[in-house]
């Protein structure tokens, strides 16, 4: 059994059975006593709870959700810690997972997926307007109610977007499915990144499939790096072609083609949703009828970012169709043949001779199968022409031609809006000495090409000259520090660590040569990167039963700082310490912030009266009027019909009650007044 099972935190929350478990915590359901309720416990493992990181980050998650109110987000109750125990109280949900609902239906119906994506949309869009990030957004945070509502749960990660954490800093957090490809490069994430991951989850739901699959995490963190998913489409032939493109749009890899915050992606949703084509699928859903199978070349639908895929597929099409043709053309050429020669034998005269037969045979069948040769080399020749030289199709209307990006910067092309209809992507950078560093020296394809609009251009970059100056990375991440410098050509190395106060860990302190040193590819620099401060630690005072001066002198003593303090209402002697949020004894860092409660003496019980009238009944003679209040009895008189109401005052505590009221020893009412 579970060493928490039948536990009490805090004289109030019973602990009754573990309904979930996570990477760093434990999920129970227990029993509020005070207000006599359902919730959900959140414990922070044992393994973890003497760590400070996942301690803030613990806080954090609990911080970031107390002040959200919403009715798609997970409610928190409560954030406290029992002894050594850290623990958060959550609304309890009666549901299950969306992965959970996944894993029985597969594909979900157009329908369904709009209605969850839209209700997960507009808690993001809540989470976002009080600048917290989720980074987690995967069908196991998503609750699912039995009347079809959506709840966002597990702000375990979440990060507030102005908030610089160390310990969030250059990591790849998330689940490696869903996760951006900022994130998964350690970059900086901003709400675009939760976008995406709700773009993999409506992908999820419409094709039943994740978009990338690998063997390991990190192939599978390359491929959202590096590729771009397959249309939902060609597994799920019946998609409407909105919904396919709002969910590519969300996954977009290029953050300035992605949704730039949820209130755009929710307002595409909710005009789809409004839209006609919509109500129509949603009417045969719900009446049964078949609907219309789209045909091959609308199962490719082209999107921002498919054009490759459309363009094999299309070209695939042409070549069959070219085929197809040449046989039919071919086979119409040897019936023609055919034709002729049994017309000549039949014109020829019964009385020639056999030999001048044979003679004169050969001349009109080696013309006739020169002419067919002939036709065939130009069949042949203009389907090379057209599949191999042309493979896209320079005469298909449909398609755009590339633009001439060489000479241009690249980062002005990535956000100049007239390349819009195109991916750009980085390919190589290339050294070069007359064209300056960040322009595009070539690309693919070239200039003035046909291709599919989404269609992808790859460009090769300058680095500019190899001679540079080494610029000033102090206070700069390290690790992006060598990413820079192997751009450059250069040979990194790492020096010693060193403690200091002022950097952080993991940063520069110092290069070696300095900055603004003339170098050139292939030169070597020496990183000296910082362990930030020394850590020392030291012994939590034991502060239970102190008086509020004596407290801060034992943590002012041992070298830490403190929270304002708190008070907290308590039976007992007033004045002294009832709770410090790190244990006694517990080695700390110097320097931790600590918090602690002062008790005070509960206010004394104040009496109120209220003033109710009793309507009689009609009855002959005498009414008995029969009052309780919280089933003791008040009231017991008797009453002529004649006076119509019975005045009375009662009294009792501040708070609820409840008030029966009895007329011949029959129910007349029964309410809950609030004195």
């Amino acid at each position: 059994m579970d060493q928490y099972i039948g536990t009490m935190l805090d004289n109030r929350y019973e602990l009754m059975e573990i309904i979930g478990v996570g990477g760093t915590a434990v999920v129970y359901k227990a029993k509020c006593h005070r207000l006599n309720r359902y919730v959900a416990v959140k414990i922070l493992r044992k393994e973890f709870a003497s760590d400070q990181q996942f301690c803030r980050q613990f806080h954090d998650e609990a911080q970031a959700v107390a002040m959200l109110s919403h009715p798609n987000i997970v409610n928190i109750y409560d954030v406290s810690r029992s002894g050594s125990v850290d623990y958060i109280v959550m609304e309890l949900i009666d549901g299950i997972t969306l992965k959970e609902y996944l894993s029985r239906r597969g594909q979900l119906s157009p329908k369904e997926v709009t209605i969850f994506a839209t209700q997960i949309a507009r808690a993001l869009e809540h989470a976002h307007d009080h600048d917290i990030i989720h980074r987690d957004i995967k069908p196991h945070n998503i609750m699912l109610l039995r009347d079809g509502t959506v709840k966002v749960a597990d702000f375990g990660i979440a990060h507030f977007a102005e908030q610089e954490d160390t310990y969030s800093k250059g990591e790849a957090i998330g689940s490696v499915h869903y996760v951006s490809p900022e994130q998964a490069k350690g970059s900086f994430v901003d709400n675009r990144t939760d976008l995406y991951s709700l773009g993999v989850v409506m992908y999820e739901m419409i094709t039943g499939r994740l978009p990338f699959e690998g063997d390991t995490p990190v192939s599978i963190a390359i491929q959202h790096i590096n590729s771009i998913a397959l249309p939902p489409s060609i597994f799920a032939e019946d998609v409407p072609e909105q919904l396919e493109e709002i969910t590519m749009k969300a996954m977009n890899p290029n953050l300035s083609r992605r949704y730039a915050n949820a209130g755009q992606i929710l307002a595409d949703l909710e005009a789809f949703q409004n839209a006609q084509q919509f109500k129509l699928n949603i009417a045969k859903e719900e009446t049964g009828a078949a609907t219309e199978q789209p045909s091959e070349l609308d199962a490719t639908r082209k999107l921002h970012n498919t054009g490759e895929v459309t363009a094999i597929l299309e070209a695939e099409n042409r070549a069959q169709e070219q085929r197809r043709k040449e046989e039919q053309e071919l086979q119409e050429i040897k019936e023609e043949v055919q034709q002729a020669e049994e017309a000549e034998q039949a014109a020829e005269e019964p009385k020639k001779k056999k030999k001048q037969r044979k003679e004169r045979s050969p001349l009109p069948g080696a013309f006739l199968f020169s002419i067919l040769a002939v036709l065939v080399f130009c069949m042949g020749a203009g389907y090379f022409v057209k599949s191999v030289l042309d493979p896209y199709g320079t005469t298909d209307d449909s398609k755009l031609n590339t633009p001439n990006l060489v000479g241009l910067y690249y980062s002005q092309v990535v956000s100049d809006p007239q390349y819009a209809d195109f991916i750009i992507v980085e390919g190589e950078y290339v050294y070069n000495e007359t064209v300056d560093a960040g322009k595009i020296l070539e690309q693919t394809p070239e200039h003035s090409r046909k291709i599919e609009k989404g269609g992808t251009i790859t460009v090769n970059i300058s680095r500019g000259a190899k001679t540079f100056n080494l610029p000033d990375y102090a206070n700069q991440e390290a690790r992006q520090v060598k990413i820079e410098l192997e751009r450059l050509g250069v040979i990194c190395v790492e020096n010693t660590p060193e403690f200091n106060d002022e950097v952080p860990n993991g940063y520069v302190l110092r290069t070696d040569p300095a900055a603004d040193t003339e170098l050139t590819a292939g030169d070597t620099v020496t990183l000296t990167v910082s362990k930030g401060p020394e850590v020392v630690l030291v012994d939590m005072p034991d502060l239970m039963g102190c008086s509020e001066n004596e407290a801060l002198t034992l943590l002012e003593a041992a070298g830490l700082n403190w929270e304002p303090v708190t008070y907290e209402e308590y039976e007992g002697t007033p004045g002294q310490v009832i709770y410090q949020s790190v244990s006694a004894h517990t080695r700390v860092e110097k320097g931790t912030v600590v918090s602690f409660k002062i008790s005070i003496e509960p206010p004394p019980p104040v009496e109120v009266v209220r003033e109710i009238t009793i309507p009689l009944i009609d009855s002959e003679g005498l009414v008995e009027v029969w009052v309780m209040l919280d089933g003791m009895t008040v009231y017991n008189s008797q009453h002529w019909h004649e006076e119509e109401t019975v005045n009375l005052s009662l009294v009792a505590l501040e708070g609820e009650h409840l008030v029966e009221v009895y007329q011949d020893r029959m129910p007349y009412s029964q309410e809950v007044i609030v004195f």
